[in-house]
């Protein structure tokens, strides 16, 4: 596979909503009031569960001439509409009137306790609770959103996994803290991970790769390209004098393509979490803008997305089940 290029910003005036999109399989689409999310079967199958993943379609915001569902606190947005889409976001999931905590995310391995909605966004990239009426959220624009739940104890978490997060183990931290709070067992854990940047489009550099390597002897599972070489150079051309190149003319590093995606499922199922437990969306961030908000497609103007999970007041009704 060649290594991505960075794509041309998408023609938002043409953009559309593709109504006729199917599903992932084992996932459903979700409409209420102009406003989709996605779902995961396995979780939907919990009657006192609220989960969603967010689209960009609908939503009280403006981007350029698009109305989109931005979730997170852009510098181009308004804080009031952040928060009708959030509204909008609860609604659509099936948790109307629940308080959706959001976090200040910092690409870390911080993981925190809710027991209560706080007065301001906590700073963390993960969060658990079991408390009802609580639906906690975590905002993406490429990196990989995870839900985990436990059926068992009536216990939740979010996860933000950046390549950061992910290089700290940050997903399967948070079963530990699960374990340790709540006495939740891996092997009951339900695992959904959702819309992010796929291997096709994420592109990185021997840095990144070198740190994969020296944490994971299974990281080279997990790149496509020239990873051998990438981890084994230190620099593209240590002594410069012996090139052929005209001075400043030395030729690019080499890049490879990460999939975090697959680096966080093999995290989960080491960290316990049966196979057949975690379910994934399979989609792109970066190659369905029409349907994702990306931050590297998009080249840096865009909104958020948001994943939500959350303990219902009371169970739901059984039309909304799987």
């Amino acid at each position: 596979m060649k290594a991505a290029t960075r794509k041309s910003a998408p023609n938002r005036t043409a953009r559309t909503r593709p109504k006729t999109m199917p599903a992932p399989r084992g996932w459903k689409w979700r409409d209420k009031n102009d406003v989709r999310v996605l779902q995961s079967d396995s979780l939907l199958h919990a009657s006192w569960l609220v989960h969603g993943f967010s689209t960009r379609s609908g939503g009280a915001s403006k981007l350029g001439s698009e109305r989109v569902l931005n979730l997170g606190l852009t510098e181009w947005d308004q804080r009031d509409a952040v928060e009708k889409n959030r509204e909008a976001l609860a609604g659509a999931a099936g948790g109307t009137g629940m308080a959706v905590v959001a976090m200040r995310q910092i690409h870390s391995d911080i993981i925190l306790r809710v027991d209560q909605a706080p007065p301001e966004p906590p700073k963390c990239d993960a969060m658990i609770t079991r408390t009802a009426g609580l639906l906690l959220g975590v905002q993406t624009a490429d990196c990989v959103p995870i839900l985990l739940a436990d059926p068992r104890n009536r216990a939740v978490a979010v996860v933000h996994a950046g390549w950061r997060g992910t290089l700290a183990r940050i997903v399967a931290k948070a079963v530990g803290r699960m374990k340790m709070d709540f006495g939740s067992r891996p092997a009951d854990l339900i695992a959904a991970v959702g819309p992010a940047i796929a291997q096709c489009s994420y592109e990185v550099g021997s840095e990144v790769a070198q740190k994969f390597a020296a944490q994971f002897p299974e990281a080279r599972a997990w790149f496509d390209g020239p990873f051998e070489k990438v981890v084994s150079d230190d620099s593209p051309n240590p002594l410069r004098w012996l090139s052929m190149m005209p001075p400043g003319h030395d030729p690019p590093p080499p890049t490879v393509q990460l999939d975090l995606i697959a680096a966080n499922r093999w995290q989960l199922a080491d960290a316990g979490v049966p196979e057949k437990s975690i379910s994934s969306a399979g989609l792109c961030t970066a190659c369905h803008t029409e349907l994702f908000f990306s931050y590297r497609r998009e080249q840096g103007k865009t909104g958020r997305m948001m994943s939500v999970i959350g303990i219902g007041a009371s169970p739901r009704r059984a039309n909304n089940r799987a």
